[in-house]
This record gives structure tokens, C-alpha cells and sequence, in this order.
């Protein structure tokens, strides 16, 4: 077993954590929504004065350790003593595929784990319910009561020891940006959009479009000469290179839990034209324009209204209204509270 900290003050514990993460990639060569999540909740957890240590399990083009934020990133070919830092860990933390294989670990040497939740997927509550879960954390009141409902549906399975809601911390001080003069995707692949981005380039010829490469999956970008294609971007460089060119951001995904990249973008008062997923309805609140991800009519109309000055000034406004109501100073003091109070 570790060795005992002392309980948790407000401002963290009187003796710092050994903090280690397992995840299957990390910034700046994957920049997907889930591992910004991950990184702007490690981030005060070493404010707290805590050494965290990411461990990467994928095989990438980054080969030495390295600095992201603050934390130190191991990737997999750099060490292979991997079993040795969970010995010596206080706590585990891990999410998507490499839940599986960190609690076993964490089982094996008897370490409390924390597992991140990022979609509603029937596999990653059954993966939080394995029994080696001591927090769990969803990330929007829809995917704690679809957990709820699993539960319910599976009364066999072993809840974590506590449940947390803890929502994708948007900085908004780091994407304030002033908006630029086009229509933006981030990720362009058939899931988020990319086929209504192609679809509307060609019918508004007369508006410009940014497409922004993403993460994963099949990308579709328009050869047209109204969208700019641009290439993977890192997240530090998000407001200069993409928001700074963003007049409206379009996010016709079929499927998001909450949508951080809207959220990015309502810091700068950039209005999100979106698909109602639940999670999207959560994050956008008032602030979201919602139209169904086929009407691409209604889409074209959307858009040109938005783009009339007097409409987009009041879009603008609702927009970095509720980027001010989702601070997340107080959830990521909870975060950082129980992670302590696991050691």
C-alpha cells in the first residue's frame, strides 16, 4: 500500500502525490477533445504541487519524455518500467481503452483508480464498473444519468466508490480571441460533419469556409476555392490559427457528450451552429443555434442570418454568456479534493 497522506486541506494535501495516468496518446501529437479534458484536469492537480506523470501505451513519433503543461509525459518506447511507477504511485488515473488493463494494475497493487468518462458508450461504464473503480467521473449531467440507467439496467455490476461530475474545463482567457470572417469544422470526418461542411461549401459559394483537419477518423476537405484547408492543429495554438480566422462554428455531429470545441469557441463570442446531441443541448445551453444534421436548408438559412450584423451580435452575446457561466474553477477544486482524499 502507499505510504498515508494527511488529509485534504482546501488549498491540497500537506505531502505530494505520486499521480500517474495510462492513455493511449497524448498532445501535442493527438489532440482530441478527451485528451485536452484529461490535461486541463492534470493541471491544477501540479498547481497543487503533485507530481503527475502521464504514461503513453501507443507507439508514436515523440520517443524521449517530455513537458506538456506542466506534466510529464512518458511515451512508450522511452521506458518500459511502467508497473514500477504504479508501485510507487498514490493514485491511478486513466480513461477510454487503457481502463481495462490500469485496474488491473491498480488490483494487482492494490492502488485506488480514477477512470474518466467521456462518452455513454455501454463499454466505458462497464469498464468504470469493473470493481477497482474508486472515482468516477462523468463529464456532463446527461452521462451521469445514462450511467444511472446502466446501473439500474445491470444491478450485478460494482459502482466506483464515489461519482463525480466534473465538465470539460474550457480556460477561456487561453482562446479569447477576436473572430475572424470564416465558417469553420474542427475534425471533418463523416461523424462530425464533414459531409454537411462539403455540402454547404458548394451551395454558398459566396461564403468562405475553414476546414481543420483532425484526430482521427477518414477526413473529408472540400477542394473548393471558398475552404482553406488546415492541417491538424495542436491545442495552444487553437486561438491564433483557428478561432482568430472562426466567424461560426459549425458542429453537425452525430454523436458528442459534450463538445469541447464549442465551448473554445464561445470564449470568443464565435456563435456554434450544431446538431442536438444531448451532450451538445448540455454545453451550448442558450448560447447554441440547433438544427438537425440532415436539414441542410435549414443550415444555409441558419448561417445566413447569423451572418447579418445585428443577428450575429446578439449570438455573440449569448455565446460569451455562457462561456462565463461555465468556469471551471469550482468543479476542478472538487476534482483536485477527491483525488486527494483516494490517497
Amino acid at each position: 500500500m502507499a505510504a498515508a497522506v494527511p488529509a485534504s486541506a482546501p488549498g491540497g494535501t500537506a505531502t505530494p502525490l505520486r499521480i500517474v495516468v495510462r492513455v493511449h496518446a497524448m498532445p501535442p501529437e493527438h489532440n482530441a477533445g478527451a485528451e485536452h479534458m484529461l490535461v486541463s484536469m492534470l493541471r491544477p492537480l501540479v498547481e497543487r504541487g503533485h507530481d503527475v506523470s502521464v504514461w503513453v501505451s501507443r507507439y508514436g513519433k515523440l520517443v524521449e519524455p517530455y513537458e506538456y503543461r506542466g506534466i510529464q509525459v512518458v511515451p512508450l518506447e522511452a521506458r518500459l518500467d511502467f508497473p514500477t511507477a504504479v508501485r510507487r504511485a498514490h493514485v491511478l488515473i486513466s480513461h477510454l481503452e487503457c481502463v481495462p488493463s490500469t485496474a488491473a494494475l491498480a488490483r494487482g497493487y492494490a492502488k485506488p483508480v480514477v477512470v474518466v468518462c467521456h462518452n455513454t458508450h455501454q463499454l466505458t461504464f462497464r469498464n468504470a464498473a469493473s470493481g477497482e473503480t474508486a472515482l468516477a467521473v462523468y463529464n456532463s449531467q446527461w452521462m451521469a444519468r445514462e450511467a444511472e440507467l446502466f446501473f439500474a439496467e445491470y444491478p450485478k455490476s460494482v459502482r466506483p466508490g464515489r461519482e463525480l461530475i466534473v465538465r470539460p474545463p474550457v480556460f477561456a482567457g487561453e482562446y479569447a480571441t477576436k473572430p475572424g470572417d470564416r465558417v469553420t469544422l474542427v475534425n471533418c470526418n463523416a461523424e462530425k460533419g464533414g459531409k454537411v461542411l462539403q455540402a454547404l461549401a458548394h451551395r454558398m459559394p459566396d461564403v468562405s469556409f475553414l476546414a481543420v483537419r483532425g484526430a482521427y477518423g477518414e477526413q473529408i476537405l472540400p477542394d473548393l476555392p471558398n475552404v482553406e484547408v488546415v492541417d491538424h492543429v495542436r491545442g495552444e495554438d487553437m486561438r491564433e490559427r483557428v478561432y482568430g480566422r472562426t466567424k461560426v462554428l459549425l458542429m453537425p455531429s452525430s454523436y458528442e457528450s459534450w463538445g469541447r470545441a464549442g465551448i473554445e469557441a464561445l470564449a470568443s463570442g464565435i456563435p456554434v451552429v450544431a446538431h442536438p446531441t444531448p451532450g451538445l443541448c448540455e454545453s451550448l445551453g442558450e448560447a447554441g443555434v440547433f438544427v438537425d444534421r440532415s436539414d441542410l436548408d435549414g443550415y444555409e438559412a441558419v448561417l445566413r442570418k447569423l451572418l447579418t450584423p445585428a443577428e450575429y451580435r446578439l449570438a455573440s452575446k449569448r455565446a460569451k454568456a455562457r462561456s462565463a457561466e461555465l468556469d471551471p474553477t469550482a468543479e476542478l477544486a472538487a476534482w483536485c479534493d477527491a483525488v486527494e482524499a483516494l490517497a
